[in-house]
């Protein structure tokens, strides 16, 4: 009768500890998981748009393995948006699975209304300089007039689909903008019906030289007058878009980078 109670008893633990034990490690998992991607700190967002950011960042990481990062500041030091940017990165130790890894990072620095884009890991080479200027270039319009969501919205989208170019091309390439493919299309096969249609007629054999008097044709006289001499003068106007570039941080890590006012 012992020996039974006490086998009761050992199962009922065990049965006990893997009721628990699973719950345990769902909120471990579902903890861990967890990761903060929007760093507003100059209160940019409403809570549910930092929410659907951040979800959006997180559906876009996998992708590349690449962590979409959003820092914004009203940086009452004035600091310079890119040394905030590093810093940052070296503060945190941003990275898709490992510290100071693969990352992407959108600084908005309210006193001096400078935004700066920064690529980290292989980040600085799937988003080159150029890249990062072209991305900056689309959302600037957003910013400036304060459609802050918007904005970062495109920033990781915009982020994610450029990585997809191989280095060396162009985003806004015609090649790939699929009107220009269509007129290609359309031209080339205008060309091949001309030359089928050409080929299909009969020879020409009369020219200008069937009814031409070589014995009596021939030009006659030529000569030039001078009247006047125009002079055009047109404006160099200069580009208000900045640019920037990457560099290297505090720590030691390089990266890509583009900068602007908005």
């Amino acid at each position: 009768m012992r020996i039974y109670r006490i086998s009761l008893a050992v199962i009922t633990l065990v049965m006990l500890l893997g009721l628990v034990l699973p719950a345990d490690t769902t909120a471990a998992t579902t903890s861990g998981s967890s990761k903060k991607l929007i760093y507003d700190q100059a209160d940019l967002l409403t809570p549910q748009e930092e929410q659907t950011l951040s979800q959006l960042a997180s559906n876009y990481a996998p992708q590349h393995q690449t962590d979409f990062i959003i820092y914004t500041s009203n940086n009452p030091e004035g600091r310079d948006v890119q040394l905030m940017t590093e810093d940052l990165y070296d503060r945190k130790a941003f990275g898709y699975n490992q510290p100071y890894g693969n990352a992407v990072i959108l600084t908005m620095d309210m006193y001096n209304r400078e935004v700066y884009l920064a690529g980290f890991g292989t980040a600085e080479h799937t988003l080159n300089n150029s890249k990062l200027d072209k991305i900056r270039s689309k959302i600037t319009p957003d910013l400036a007039a304060g459609n802050y969501e918007a904005a970062f919205t495109k920033y990781i989208q915009l982020s994610n689909e450029y990585m997809n170019y191989k280095l060396g091309t162009t985003p806004d390439n015609l090649l790939f903008k699929l009107w220009f493919q269509f007129l290609i299309a359309v031209v080339i096969g205008g060309i091949i019906v001309w030359i089928m249609a050409a080929r299909s007629g009969g020879v020409v054999t009369v020219d200008r030289s069937t009814y031409e008097d070589s014995n009596v044709s021939g030009v006659l006289d030529s000569y030039d007058n001078y009247t006047h001499t125009t002079v055009t003068k047109h404006k160099i106007e200069k580009s208000s878009s900045s640019g920037g570039g990457g560099g290297t941080s505090s720590g030691g890590h390089s990266h890509s980078g583009s900068r602007g006012s908005f």
